[in-house]
């Protein structure tokens, strides 16, 4: 979700991109956040930023809704979950919201919700630490060095 990031968060993501290999595919689809005009209510751009993600969304797809409230987990607990949802076969869908949170219907529609930090982030930031965290998770799986206890 969002407008252009900046240079670094393109880099960013696609290094970690380029590391997965052939390992996990990754797609990124960005959907332009609502209007939001100041002194109104966010309403309007958080419903339009709804039906724009669940538009996006297949329904076979498990989604994961990242938000601040969210369960969080280390980075091995992420490991292993994402270990089982590999298992099962089904397309994982990280949503990054918009600046207002997410709409309850999108909330409705994720499978979890998955706090990356207790922190608010920037959409961009939690874009590069969403790539860098599952490369993290497949190099735990895969043996590789990366991660360090």
């Amino acid at each position: 979700m969002g407008t252009r990031p900046p240079a670094w968060v393109r880099e960013a993501c696609a290094d970690y991109t380029r590391r997965f290999g052939s390992r996990l595919k990754l797609t990124l689809v960005e959907i332009e956040p609502g209007p939001r005009s100041a002194g109104q209510s966010p309403r309007k751009a958080i419903d339009a930023e709804a039906r724009k993600l669940l538009t996006a969304l297949r329904p076979d797809e498990w989604v994961v809704a990242l938000d601040e409230h969210g369960t969080q987990m280390s980075t091995r607990e992420l490991a292993d979950w994402l270990d089982g949802r590999m298992r099962e076969g089904r397309d994982l869908a990280f949503l990054i919201g918009g600046p207002d949170g997410f709409a309850a219907e999108v909330l409705e529609r994720s499978d979890v919700s998955l706090s990356l930090s207790r922190l608010t982030l920037p959409h961009a930031l939690v874009r590069v630490v969403l790539a860098e965290q599952l490369y993290r998770a497949m190099s735990i799986l895969n043996h590789h060095p990366y991660h360090r206890d």
